[in-house]
C-alpha cells in the first residue's frame, strides 16, 4: 500500500538478498523506522516484542526467520532449533505455526547444503501468497460494500467500523479487514472508517489510523466504548474486523474487545463481518471459546502509555495507581452466531463448519496430519 504516495510492504528481502527489512510498528505513528533482521533470533524477537504483529505478517516473518536460520546452520539440528525458537514467540496466531510447518515440510527432505536457498524461495512464496490472498479478500469484501452503497442515496457515505489493526501493516500488503475498504476507496465509493483506538496497545489509533491517513481514506478515531452508541444511532453500516484464528465451528479469535463490538452489532442489526486468509483457519480447534489459547501480555501495556508531548518529545507515562493489579488478556473469542459472514479469498462464507470445510478442504487434511 502507499505511504505518502510511495508503495511499501510491511516486510521484504533487502537488496543484499539475504537480510530482511520490516517496518518497526512499535515506533508508529510518531516515527517511521525500518528494522533489519539478520538472524533467526532477530525474527523471533521481532514477533515476540511486536515489532511485527498481525497473524499473516507473523507467519511471513517466521518464514524468513527460518531462512535466516538456514543461512547460519542448515543441519537437521539447526532446523529443529529454529522451529522451536520461533514457534513459542506468540501463542495465539495460528499463522505462525502454519508458516513454520510449511517451511519444515519443504526443508526436511532436502540436503542440508541446499536448504538455505530453498528456505528463501519458500519464504518468498509464502509472502507472495499472502499478497494474492488479500487481493482476493479485497474483491470479495468489495461486493459486500458495493451492495450497501447501492442502497444509499446518491452522495451518502458507507460507514465501516473496524477494531484493532487488520490493515496492510498486519499482513504483507493490502490487509484483511481493510483490503475491501482500500479497494472501495480506489473504485470511487464514498467510504468512511470508524477506527477503534483498541486499548491497551492502541493498534487502531496508532496503526490503522496511520495507514488509512497516509493512503487518503477518510476516517475518525473513536474510543473503544463509542461503537455501540454509533450503532444505536444508525451511524455504522457494517463492521469488518480481522482475526488471529478461526475455529472449525466458525468461532473467531481476535483482539480483545471484538466480542463486545459483535454483541453491539447484533443488538442493533449491523452486519458484522470477519476478513481472514485461509491459513488463519484452524480445523484442529473445534470450539474457539474452549480451545484457543488466549495470550496474556505484560501489565505495563495497561498501566503505561506512550505518546508525543506538545513540545515534540516521546514520553511514557503511568496511568494506573501504583500497587493496583492489572489483567491484560490480549484476545477474546466471538461466537460464530454473532458473525454475519467470513470474507475469505474464496468468497464470503457462512461462519460454520460445513461452509469452511467445503471452501477449504485442503486445510482439513493439513489439520488432520498435524494432529496425527
Amino acid at each position: 500500500m502507499k505511504v505518502d504516495g510511495k508503495h511499501f510492504r510491511s516486510i521484504w528481502r533487502e537488496r543484499d538478498g539475504w537480510s530482511v527489512g520490516a517496518i518497526d510498528q512499535r515506533r508508529l505513528p510518531h516515527e517511521f523506522v525500518v528494522a533489519r533482521l539478520t538472524s533467526c533470533e532477530d525474527a523471533a524477537t521481532a514477533i515476540r516484542d511486536m515489532l511485527v504483529r498481525g497473524a499473516p505478517l507473523i507467519g511471513a516473518t517466521a518464514a524468513y526467520g527460518m531462512a535466516l536460520a538456514m543461512r547460519e546452520d542448515s543441519s537437521d539440528a539447526g532446523l529443529k532449533r529454529a522451529y522451536e525458537a520461533l514457534i513459542v514467540a506468540r501463542p495465539t496466531a495460528i499463522n505462525l505455526k502454519w508458516a513454520l510447518d510449511e517451511m519444515r515440510e519443504t526443508l526436511a527432505p532436502i540436503d542440508p547444503l541446499e536448504r538455505a536457498e530453498a528456505a528463501y524461495a519458500r519464504a518468498d512464496e509464502i509472502v507472495e501468497q499472502d499478497v494474492e490472498i488479500n487481493r482476493g479478500i479485497a474483491g470479495n469484501g468489495l461486493a459486500v460494500i458495493e451492495a450497501i452503497a447501492a442502497k444509499k442515496k446518491p452522495g451518502e457515505v458507507v460507514n465501516v467500523l473496524t477494531h484493532c489493526n487488520a490493515g496492510w501493516l498486519a499482513t504483507v500488503d493490502w490487509g484483511t479487514a481493510t483490503a475491501p475498504i482500500y479497494l472501495a476507496h480506489e473504485r470511487g465509493i464514498k467510504i468512511h472508517v470508524w477506527v477503534d483506538e483498541t486499548r491497551p496497545r492502541n493498534q487502531g489509533a496508532s496503526l490503522t489510523a496511520w495507514e488509512l491517513g497516509h493512503h487518503g481514506v477518510p476516517h475518525t478515531v473513536i474510543p473503544d466504548n463509542t461503537g455501540g452508541h454509533l450503532m444505536q444511532h444508525g451511524m455504522v453500516d457494517l463492521a469488518i474486523v480481522g482475526t488471529d484464528r478461526v475455529a472449525a465451528n466458525g468461532d473467531v479469535c481476535n483482539k480483545i474487545g471484538t466480542y463486545l463490538k459483535a454483541l453491539a452489532a447484533h443488538d442493533n442489526g449491523v452486519p458484522f463481518y470477519v476478513a481472514l486468509p485461509s491459513p488463519t483457519i484452524d480445523f484442529a480447534v473445534n470450539d474457539g471459546i474452549g480451545d484457543i489459547p488466549i495470550e496474556q501480555r505484560s501489565g505495563t501495556e495497561v498501566t503505561d502509555m506512550t505518546g508525543r508531548t506538545a513540545d515534540g518529545r516521546l514520553e511514557t507515562v503511568r496511568i494506573v495507581p501504583e500497587g493496583s493489579p492489572v489483567a491484560n488478556y490480549a484476545f477474546d473469542v466471538t461466537p460464530a452466531r454473532l458473525v454475519t459472514g467470513l470474507i475469505t479469498e474464496r468468497g464470503v462464507l457462512k461462519p460454520d463448519r460445513a461452509s469452511l470445510a467445503a471452501a477449504f478442504p485442503e486445510r482439513i487434511t493439513t489439520a488432520a496430519e498435524q494432529v496425527g
